[in-house]
């Protein structure tokens, strides 16, 4: 019976965590609504400019990580007087930005960081409860989802140490 109760607690740590998760990706669309009130940039067309001034337009976009790779079309830079100069691939010229500002940065890192710490108290009452369990039942059950727990904290830990490599706001420009 008691590990029923350990076994829920659990869960409901893992069910925090996941409505902390619901919340944060609420707060980051609010926030980036909130950022983009008054600008006038056009909205219809995503685009940039490379060093020569061309036309490149968004081929990649990974909005969870705020990266977006502009890219020129190849013909256009490989018709450019500059393109001995600028680069010497064939793909055309390439600009990434990275639109994650400090506070988005630092937002997202705390909210992994604790989603981690909640992970690893749950799977740390279930190790507890799993030792001190004596039938083969509660100790499958309780392993199993110790075994679940600990994937998600791999996860959430490599997602955390990705973030830390990560520069908030960026542009890298290949040309």
């Amino acid at each position: 019976m008691e590990f029923m109760l350990m076994a829920g607690y659990a869960f409901a740590l893992a069910l925090i965590v996941f409505l902390l998760g619901l919340a944060a990706g609420r707060a980051r669309q609010r926030s980036m609504v909130l950022s983009t009130v008054g600008r006038m940039d056009n909205q219809e067309q995503d685009a940039s400019r490379s060093p020569q001034n061309q036309h490149l337009f968004p081929v990649f976009s990974d909005p969870a990580k705020g990266i977006t790779i502009y890219r020129a079309p190849a013909d256009a830079c490989n018709s450019c007087m500059s393109k001995a100069v600028c680069t010497d691939l064939n793909d055309g010229c390439e600009i990434e930005r990275n639109s994650l500002t400090d506070v988005e940065f630092g937002m997202a890192r705390f909210h992994r960081a604790l989603s981690v710490t909640l992970f690893v108290l749950a799977s740390l009452l279930l190790a507890v409860e799993f030792f001190r369990t004596g039938s083969p039942y509660p100790r499958v059950l309780l392993a199993s989802t110790l075994m679940l727990f600990c994937i998600f904290i791999v996860r959430l830990s490599a997602k955390l140490s990705d973030s830390s490599q990560h520069s908030p706001v960026s542009s890298n420009v290949r040309c």
